[in-house]
């Protein structure tokens, strides 16, 4: 994350392939147009055309209502052609349609042979034709559908994210790329650059797949274990297999576990959430010999995950994203990340949602209501077999209800930060601070335990003098509920991706905690 890692502009890509084609020249007025003669200017064809050819490709018959509205706004003149026929804007896109998998897009291409034969032979699309002409529009609002929007919202929810999405209206983009190739200049990007990235690291994997995989890393039946100075067949299988993903630079066939392969193994237990130690056990071997066609799917479901990013969020002067998989959470600052503290997240059962909302208030010394489910499922279990079960856990009732008193042992810990949504989950310290030594950190009942929450509160009261380190402490622990309300509402995000790549490059993997990359792999792999 060099910069806030999430996304933005749609079509860059495009958007130089369009302005590249594009030539413009200026009227009276000062209004740009494409330049072109008076004959090929009023060369259009008729809109009846339209409907016969979804008639005739069902297959693309979603992007009507599309190829309709840009077309009557150029009233049917065509677009992609120019005095030597298929302009040079055709060609690249339909290189860009046929390499689509590159894209991380798994998809039979449409009428691909028809495609493939306007473009394989010189003479074909030489003269103005309503079918060539409607299909390059349909397979341009096919490209971007496939590769900037990925899955409808409806599919996404399915997936129980709940990430704001916003609708991109490509055709009013291509339009305006067609009255303003200046736009050009516009160095946005079309999705949350981490979609790039991945896709970087996609590529890499895919090539590695191509020449035959990684081997199976067997640890020698003798050893339980592998450490600096050990001398084992398996030491060279590993030092192969580290050079291949990049956590080595070189392989030198070594079987002696040295210094330079101990780098190596740091690098991988690092991207891979495990202790920081040279010991090499099965458990790391298991992880190694995941097949490079389980990753690349692996890569390939959370570059589908970048397309569902609303593309404004890095604009937020400030912002606070959650990883679920990785149980960290980070604050941004103008796009940089600026801190980071482990998280504990819902357990299976208890799933923290997926979703995003602005943070409003601290709550200091807080009580904790307790939930009626907790309640019934717990709390009055307890009392029934214990009548003095509320008073040991420092709770007391409240209207009818259940609450936790304030203090060092309350669930809550001393503070929690509120942003008000339906799914009833915060930020909240705990007084269970052994659990973020855990490598697996899925125990909360779906709110978001905060290792360092004093330092996270006193980054969102920087700006308020009155705010000094002692008073936070001091309201902490106070033993008394208060209430601040935040100047400056900042959003929050909470995301789930199981592959990420780091600010200096290096690929992360994280498990798959709640099991849903298969169901969303499922979808991308239909055919």
């Amino acid at each position: 994350m060099r910069k806030l890692y999430i996304f933005i502009i749609p079509l860059f890509s495009l958007v130089l392939i369009i302005t590249t084609s594009c030539k413009k020249f200026t009227d009276k007025a000062g209004a740009t147009a494409l330049e072109q003669t008076t004959e090929e200017r009023e060369l259009t064809f008729d809109s009846t055309f339209v409907n016969t050819f979804f008639q005739k490709h069902p297959l693309l018959d979603k992007y009507q209502n599309e190829v309709n509205e840009l077309y009557q706004k150029h009233q049917f003149h065509y677009i992609w052609y120019d005095k030597n026929g298929v302009n040079e804007f055709g060609s690249l896109l339909h290189n860009k349609i046929i390499n689509i998998e590159e894209e991380g897009v798994l998809t039979s291409i449409p009428y691909r042979q028809k495609l493939d034969s306007i473009y394989e032979s010189p003479s074909s699309g030489q003269k103005p034709n309503p079918t060539t002409e409607l299909l390059n529009t349909s397979m341009y609002f096919y490209y971007v559908d496939k590769v900037y929007q990925g899955l409808d919202t409806e599919s996404t929810n399915q997936m129980e994210w709940f990430l704001p999405r916003e609708k991109q209206t490509y055709g009013k983009y291509l339009d305006s790329l067609l009255v303003n190739p200046s736009l050009i200049k516009n160095k946005e990007k079309g999705l949350f650059y981490q979609y790039y990235l991945l896709k970087n690291v996609l590529k890499s994997y895919r090539q590695i797949e191509k020449n035959g995989g990684w081997k199976t890393v067997k640890m020698d039946s003798a050893v339980k274990s592998l450490n600096l100075g050990d001398s084992t067949h398996t030491i060279a299988q590993l030092r192969t297999r580290l050079y291949l993903t990049g956590e080595l630079k070189s392989d030198s066939k070594s079987a002696i576990y040295d210094d330079q392969l101990a780098k190596g193994v740091l690098k991988f237990k690092e991207t891979n959430r495990n202790a920081s130690s040279t010991i090499i056990l099965p458990s790391h071997l298991k992880v190694l010999n995941i097949p490079v066609s389980e990753r690349i799917k692996t890569l390939v479901v959370n570059m589908e995950r970048c397309r569902w990013i609303a593309k404004d969020i890095t604009k937020a002067k400030e912002l606070i994203a959650i990883n679920i998989p990785a149980y960290q959470l980070t604050y941004f600052e103008n796009g940089k990340p600026t801190f980071r503290s482990n998280v504990v997240v819902g357990k299976t059962v208890n799933k923290t949602v997926i979703f995003s909302a602005p943070m409003r208030y601290i709550v200091f010394s807080p009580y904790w209501n307790i939930p009626y489910s907790i309640k019934k499922n717990e709390i009055l279990p307890g009392i029934k077999k214990d009548p003095n079960y509320l008073a040991k856990h420092n709770m007391e009732w409240n209207d009818g209800k259940v609450r936790q008193k304030p203090g060092p042992k309350n669930s809550l810990g001393l503070i929690k930060f509120l942003f008000p949504n339906s799914n009833s989950i915060y930020l909240h310290d705990t007084p269970s601070k052994h659990l973020f030594s855990r490598r697996d950190r899925a125990f909360s009942h779906g709110c978001i335990r905060i290792e360092k929450p004093k330092e996270l509160a006193e980054i969102l009261l920087k700006d308020d003098p009155k705010w000094t380190s002692e008073k936070i402490d001091e309201a902490m622990n106070k033993g008394a509920e208060s209430w601040y309300t935040l100047k400056n509402k900042i959003p929050v995000y909470i995301g789930y991706f199981t592959a990420w790549v780091d600010v200096d490059g290096n690929l992360h993997f994280y498990d798959d905690i709640y099991e849903r990359d298969e169901p969303l792999a499922a979808l991308l792999y239909e055919k």
